[in-house]
């Protein structure tokens, strides 16, 4: 057994148990990649996949094990790198974020700024998805970190630093009849609603402030982007409810923001990122380049209440 073999296993993984794919990703001929598996196989004496003929359909139960094995060398191996680089003092580098929309756009600028003037070598790559796609790529380690308020604190095998607490907003026209008298889930619930897609920006703390209200939201928009649901409340489609972050006074001066931190649950932005990872000395210093801003951030809005 050795370090190629394990490093083959987990490209199979990767590209779906392809193994043309993962012979060139390893820079070798399809028939090496199928000979270091036998010779593996054979030295464990039992199969690692699952097949049908020769094609590969996924793993074994050992193999299933094994490849949990598998992932820890491979965290290992790029510890050591960065602990290598943080020696030296390597200010160059990667540094891959995996966010929200809404995170991308309305915490992250000033940060990324911040840490281009402090590290002008290490290149930043933004990976943007939902929360549950953004915990899939820290275990991939297609991701350092990941910044988002859904479905992080569901996994034990990650880190979590919170960073902001927010609430949700309605947005309506200026003329709308919620402009007028106390905003309730009652009055919400008889509304057509627009909001985020389960899963995204607190999705789950509004349909838990309904459901323990035993009310029914007639929800007939839904999507990831709170720019998207601004979009269509502007056309008459219905109330928008969207983090408070993302109402911007500036540009969304038609539109009023009603507080609904009463009526919903606060919500919590957190990063995460996984247990066994070696942060490099640039990656720490965006984390705390990240706190600070949302601190800035939740003193900027309290100031303003």
């Amino acid at each position: 057994m050795n370090l190629n073999q394990l490093e083959l296993l987990r490209l199979l993984r990767e590209t779906d148990y392809n193994l043309s794919k993962a012979a060139e990703k390893m820079h070798v001929v399809q028939s090496a990649v199928s000979r270091q598996l036998q010779l593996l196989e054979a030295e464990l004496g039992s199969p690692v996949f699952e097949r049908h003929g020769k094609r590969l359909l996924g793993l074994t139960p050992l193999g299933e094990h094994i490849m949990r094995e598998v992932e820890q060398i491979h965290q290992a191996k790029k510890n050591i790198q960065s602990m290598a680089d943080d020696f030296r003092a390597n200010r160059n580098g990667t540094l891959h974020i995996a966010t929200t929309h809404t995170q991308a756009k309305y915490l992250l600028p000033v940060p990324v700024q911040k840490f281009r003037r402090q590290y002008p070598g290490v290149k930043i790559y933004m990976l943007q998805s939902s929360p549950d796609n953004l915990i899939d790529l820290l275990h991939q380690h297609r991701a350092d970190i990941a910044i988002c308020t859904e479905k992080l604190a569901e996994d034990d095998r990650l880190i979590l630093k919170p960073c902001y607490r927010w609430h949700h907003v309605a947005v309506v026209p200026q003329d709308h009849p919620l402009t007028g008298g106390d905003v309730t889930l009652q009055r919400l619930a008889a509304e057509p609603i627009l909001t985020y897609s389960p899963g995204f920006t607190g999705r789950s703390a509004i349909e838990k402030a309904f459901h323990d209200a035993e009310l029914q939201p007639d929800i007939i928009l839904a999507a990831a982007d709170s720019d998207v649901i601004k979009t269509y409340v502007r056309l008459g489609l219905g109330v928008g409810i969207i983090a408070e972050t993302s109402y911007e006074p500036g540009k969304d001066s038609d539109l009023v923001a009603l507080d609904l931190s009463r009526l919903i649950a606060t919500s919590v932005t957190k990063i995460a990122y996984l247990k066994q990872l070696y942060l490099p000395s640039y990656c720490r210093y965006f984390i705390d380049a990240l706190l600070e801003q949302a601190q800035l951030k939740h003193l900027g809005h309290c100031s303003g209440q």
